[in-house]
């Protein structure tokens, strides 16, 4: 007998001229949440398709939402989260590639974390190779801004609660870097991201992501560095530049001495330092004074904007209170 999850969930699926995958997407996702789940919803955003995707979405069962024209990944699950009925929201792509079956589990670990993500490396990973080399380096940027071990930076399978990640809209891309905004900014606050494993399948259909994305997903990881760890990404460059610009003044000085037949006073005024040893030196100051000043601005941002959403991880252990002990000791006295 399955175990009924009584957590109410809204399933969130973005689609773009999915009409082939659409349809088996939700009915499999109905079959899935109608044995593990007392209440749920399934919402399909269709992003401006023009092959048909809002009808057949509609006639598997789902509650669609379409937009006029294509306004991007990220916007389409901004408008499905914002017009979701329950607090628990699950993302998941149209295109038939991540296992509904593993929802329910997601859910299940949500409970004492922030944000469950499906990482993608089970036993079944259809990840173009052409790709890896690409996410391997934009998952080790991203972990370096994070400053912690990232399983799955931008996977699309993945479980929060609509609260805690509204407040980070402003900043959420509207195009398809939102799973890669949303898992920095959640790590940057130190909020807690668990990782569960699951398989990617092929994809119906043709993918929408090409290599100039790449180049996007890397400009936002750095902006996200600057929004929230700017240290993190100046302090090595500028120690990087700092400890070249030493290793330069000493090579040129230690190459001074062979080109001198004598040495005198004259060297105070004769040209010893080479022109690229300063501006190294230069360049890594001016890299650390420019961190410094944007962690300087971010905390000051932090102090005016509230509190951030408390994270669900946290667990609260009360200790027992005085009129709880006295009601003890008087059992005990009595039964003495």
């Amino acid at each position: 007998m399955q175990k009924v999850i009584r957590t109410p969930i809204s399933i969130v699926i973005p689609a773009y001229n999915e009409k082939s995958a659409v349809g088996p997407q939700v009915k499999a996702l109905q079959e899935v949440l109608s044995t593990h789940f007392l209440q749920f919803e399934v919402l399909v955003v269709d992003d401006g398709s023009t092959d048909g995707t809002a009808e057949e979405a509609l006639e598997a069962g789902a509650r669609v939402l379409q937009h006029t024209e294509n306004r991007g990944y990220g916007s389409a699950i901004k408008t499905g989260i914002a017009a979701s009925r329950h607090e628990t929201i699950v993302i998941i792509d149209a295109d038939g590639t991540y296992p509904p079956d593993q929802i329910p589990v997601l859910v299940t670990k949500l409970e004492g974390a922030d944000m469950v993500v499906g990482a993608r490396n089970g036993k079944v990973v259809h990840i173009p190779w052409v790709r890896r080399p690409a996410k391997w380096l934009l998952g080790w940027l991203a972990q370096r801004v994070a400053g912690r071990p990232i399983v799955d930076l931008n996977s699309g399978l993945r479980a929060f609660r609509r609260t805690c990640v509204e407040q980070y809209f402003p900043i959420l891309s509207n195009r398809f870097s939102f799973t890669t905004t949303s898992t920095l900014a959640f790590l940057a606050d130190d909020y807690r991201v668990v990782y569960h494993t699951i398989d990617y399948y092929r994809r119906v259909g043709k993918s929408k992501i090409t290599p100039r994305h790449f180049l996007d997903f890397m400009i936002l990881v750095l902006r996200m560095a600057m929004l929230f760890q700017p240290l993190r990404v100046f302090l090595p460059l500028a120690l990087s530049c700092g400890a070249l610009g030493v290793l330069k003044v000493i090579f040129d000085i230690a190459a001074l001495f062979p080109r001198s037949s004598m040495i005198d006073v004259s060297l105070l005024y004769q040209p010893v330092i080479s022109t690229s040893a300063i501006l190294l030196l230069l360049v890594g100051l001016q890299l650390l004074l420019i961190g410094m000043v944007a962690d300087g601005i971010l905390r000051r941002i932090a102090q005016q904007r509230g509190p951030l959403v408390p994270s669900r991880a946290v667990r609260i252990l009360e200790p027992h209170s005085y009129s709880e002990i006295a009601s003890q000791e008087m059992v005990l006295t009595a039964d003495k």
